[in-house]
Formats: C-alpha cells, structure tokens, sequence
C-alpha cells in the first residue's frame, strides 16, 4: 500500500490517502492536442462543505457499502 499526497480538499471530503498498489497507475499528464481545455477540477468537482441541507427523514434505501442509495424527505418537502 501507499500514502498518496491528497488535496486538503480531498481529505475534507473523507478520501482516504492509502491505496493499495494495484490500484496505482503511473500519470501521464493531459495532452492538450488532444483533450484541449480538459481541467482537473471538471473530473472532480468541488463540493461546498460548508452547504448543509436539512432531511425530515430518510424514507427508503437500497444497495449496501459504496452502491447503497437513499430516498430522502426534505425538510422542503420534496423527495429525492
């Protein structure tokens, strides 16, 4: 395994800094010829931390683990 140095941001947004080694690939920058105007921030959009969003209550969920879904009632009224 290995510690990779991660954005504050990421950290902030609960990505873990250890990845096993068959998970790591070596990077090879953009090619600007071919992508032109790719940028990062476009893959990996940032997330305002401060933003809250008030939930009356979760009303269903399916999956488990990283494909687990909720059904949430906002304190708006509206269902998602």
């Amino acid at each position: 395994s290995f510690r990779i140095n991660l954005p504050s941001t990421f950290k902030q947004r609960g990505l873990h800094d250890i990845f096993h080694a068959s998970l790591l690939r070596v990077h090879i920058p953009n090619d600007d010829r071919l992508f032109p105007g790719r940028d990062v921030s476009q893959l990996s959009p940032e997330i305002d931390s401060d933003q809250e969003w008030a939930v009356n209550k979760i009303i269903g969920h399916s999956g488990a683990g990283t494909d687990a879904r909720f059904k949430i009632l906002w304190k708006a009224g509206d269902v998602t």
